[in-house]
């Protein structure tokens, strides 16, 4: 059992280095010959560098017990024939992962059922790249001083064939009427020809000019309609106007907020140091810059304590009105001046010395100062039942109101263009301009309010209020004007004095 030249070695002796290395070498050997193809009976000295020696594999029908009996023989053979390094190597290619895949025989794999699915897809329409819409528009804001030769320049137009178009073309004469900060829009090309101008003109029309081939076409048209809803406020420190500039607030929107508080408030002497206000209106927009004031939607005054406000609302017979809270109209039969903003110079009284002729009478109307021209309008809705001269009147028109009332307007200097006995006019609408005419010292409107044809002080007679808004509409118009009243509700209890938001 110890013989050397038998071969034979202890089963507890430590394993030599080939000893070590064998199980490894025999996994190595059994997957490179299954990879390689080899048969069953082929000889095992093709795998071993071509060697001399012999290591027959027997074939039994045990295969599975000589297959391992072969691989056993095969190791021992390699043992013998490798050296120490060849087997280290052998080993490292082993443990870096080299290996080989079969397939066991007389297995199959399931195939998998391929259809071909054949689509035709539309194709996408061309965009038109030649109509401008992606052109880069620039920008420029009118100076003090500015020609429209300047401005082109500023934007970098270098086209002679556009500025003689602009010239003399005109379609193109408002962009010479130049108001400063009015912004204008230009799209010019590679070489700098001008390819599309934009401008809002003074009417309000968006005027365009584009190029088509080697002319140029000018249009007018309407801009889009872009109205957003703007909320200032403001308090009063001198006059309405002060404040309302300080605010920001654009005249027209001022001079409609006069008119629908009018009938409650004089804003020539009812006006208090502290008296607030605040307006929600319509501001409509082209290409992103106010372009004009539409509508006032709510309005809330507090003056001297009181607080008023009105809300616009539509009425299911198509007209429209202001109301306050409690549906009321805001609008008085009669307005308590004919005028929007005067100075009244001598009040209803029954004795005074009259200028003209010297003596001691009744005056009984209200004498409002102000320059020659100036509009003057009705303060209610009714017939004209006089426009002509009567003496100490001068130019003179009297308009009958429905019920008891009348309203007679003196010293005018002309009437409204085409006003004429009969005519039906609306409170508010202009019917004549102040004069000097009759006996007058001096430009200014005689007013007088009569019931039932005897004059009455037109400052503190109660007057009539319009129609309220029915029982019928109660529920619609409270939800209607909800929104306005949060609206306004917002700058109430802020303690900044001037609040401007869209």
């Amino acid at each position: 059992m110890g013989s050397a030249g038998c071969g034979v070695r202890r089963v507890d002796a430590p394993p030599t280095p080939q000893e070590s290395v064998a199980p490894r070498l025999a996994a190595f050997v059994q997957a490179a010959t299954i990879a390689a193809g080899s048969r069953r009976d082929a000889d095992p000295r093709a795998a071993i560098n071509g060697s001399p020696h012999d290591i027959p594999l027997p074939t039994h029908k045990h295969k599975s017990r000589i297959l391992t009996q072969a691989l056993r023989a095969t190791v021992r053979a390699a043992q013998h024939l490798l050296s120490p390094g060849q087997a280290l190597a052998i080993v490292v290619l082993g443990l870096a992962g080299v290996a080989a895949f079969g397939i066991t025989p007389d297995t199959t794999l399931d195939t998998l059922a391929v259809r071909s699915i054949t689509r035709a897809l539309p194709l996408p329409a061309l965009a038109n790249t030649d109509d401008g819409a992606d052109r880069y528009w620039r920008e420029e804001r009118v100076q003090r001083g500015d020609t429209i030769g300047s401005l082109l320049a500023r934007a970098s137009v270098d086209d002679p064939a556009a500025m003689e178009f602009l010239r003399t073309d005109p379609s193109a004469r408002a962009l010479y009427q130049l108001r400063p900060g009015r912004p204008l829009y230009v799209a010019t090309d590679e070489e700098g020809h001008l390819a599309g101008l934009r401008f809002l003109a003074g009417n309000g029309e968006l005027l365009t000019i584009a190029r088509a081939g080697d002319r140029y076409v000018a249009s007018r048209a309407s801009p889009p309609d872009d109205t957003r809803v703007t909320l200032r406020a403001g308090t009063i420190d001198s006059s309405l106007f002060a404040a309302a500039d300080d605010a920001g607030l654009p005249d027209a929107i001022t001079l409609a907020l006069a008119d629908m508080f009018g009938g409650d408030i004089d804003f020539y002497h009812d006006l208090r140091r502290g008296d607030r206000f605040a307006v929600l209106y319509e501001t409509r927009y082209v290409d992103g810059e106010p372009a004009g004031t539409g509508r006032i939607l709510a309005a809330e005054f507090v003056n001297n304590g009181t607080m008023l406000r009105a809300f616009l609302w539509h009425t299911p017979d198509g007209g429209t009105g202001y109301y306050n809270d409690d549906g009321r109209s805001s609008r008085k039969a009669f307005l308590r001046s004919p005028m929007e903003f005067s100075r009244i110079t001598s009040g209803f009284t029954m004795a005074r010395l009259h200028p003209v002729l010297h003596d001691m009478r009744a005056h009984k109307g209200t004498d409002f100062a102000a320059p020659i021209g100036t509009p003057v309008r009705a303060t209610a809705d009714g017939v004209v039942d006089f426009a002509g001269q009567q003496n100490g009147y001068g130019n003179v028109v009297i308009v009958k109101h429905d019920g008891r009332y009348s309203t007679v307007y003196a010293h005018l200097s002309r009437f409204a263009e085409g006003l004429s006995n009969g005519d039906r006019v609306h409170q508010g609408d202009t019917i004549a301009y102040v004069g000097q005419t009759g006996w007058a010292t001096g430009p200014h409107l005689h007013y007088e309010l009569r019931v039932d044809g005897e004059a009455r002080d037109p400052m503190t007679v109660a007057l009539p209020v319009a129609t309220p808004v029915t029982d019928n509409e109660r529920a619609a118009f409270a939800a209607a004007i909800a929104p306005l009243a949060d609206e306004l509700a917002v700058v109430r209890n802020l303690p900044e004095r001037l609040v401007a938001a869209e």
